[in-house]
């Protein structure tokens, strides 16, 4: 069960968040990220709304197959993170700019194997590129942001290329669009969802 976080908040001002220096050319962008930042009900709601993404599945990775259910995942010794698999058009929304929100907006990338207080190394903040292009503008953007002194603590954020992808069970999907009302999405995904649409309308869906 998803522990309910108070008052979490991060470092910066997504408003005033840089853009990454390095993106993948839209002719070369595979059109899917798959990212962990804590709870895959909230990243799931950060990304949704965006203009250009096509669809959004709740799921594991950084495990096998055979351990990749939730049960097994919430112990924290299957080697797997909670993750999204974000699926774009790279002519709309780049690699980059899914990156930018990811930090700005999706978690807090300075706290490791946690998310405020849900801890274990299944709510860590890592990104899985799809592949070398992906792998080497995420390497760089996480240095960019580093120099740049955007949060007050250093980014935690692994890349662990190489990884498969497994959906998680069916209750999991859409699960902040459709339990508005739970405490866990009023208390950690509506924030989320706030500062989005505060900070980068822009990037939203008409």
């Amino acid at each position: 069960m998803k522990a309910v976080i108070p008052g979490t908040s991060l470092a910066i001002h997504p408003d005033r968040f840089p853009d990454p220096v390095e993106d993948v050319p839209t002719d070369q962008d595979a059109g899917r990220a798959v990212l962990a930042g804590g709870c895959f009900w909230c990243v799931e709601a950060v990304y949704q709304p965006l203009d250009g993404v096509q669809s959004v599945v709740s799921g594991y990775a950084g495990g096998d197959a055979a351990s990749a259910n939730y049960e097994a995942v919430c112990s924290g010794r299957t080697g797997h993170a909670e993750v999204v698999e974000v699926r774009y058009d790279p002519r709309r929304i780049s690699f980059g700019a899914l990156l930018k929100l990811f930090f700005a907006v999706a978690h807090d990338p300075t706290q490791k194997d946690r998310q405020g207080n849900d801890r274990g190394p299944q709510y860590r903040s890592a990104i899985f590129p799809v592949d070398e292009a992906q792998r080497k503008v995420a390497e760089d953007y996480i240095q960019q942001l580093n120099n740049a002194g955007a949060f007050t603590a250093p980014i935690v954020t692994t890349l662990e290329p190489g990884h498969p992808f497994h959906p998680a069970e069916d209750y999991h999907q859409d699960f902040a669009r459709r339990n508005p009302n739970q405490p866990y999405i009023t208390h950690v995904a509506k924030p989320k969802l706030e500062k989005l649409h505060a900070a980068f309308p822009e990037m939203l869906k008409t």
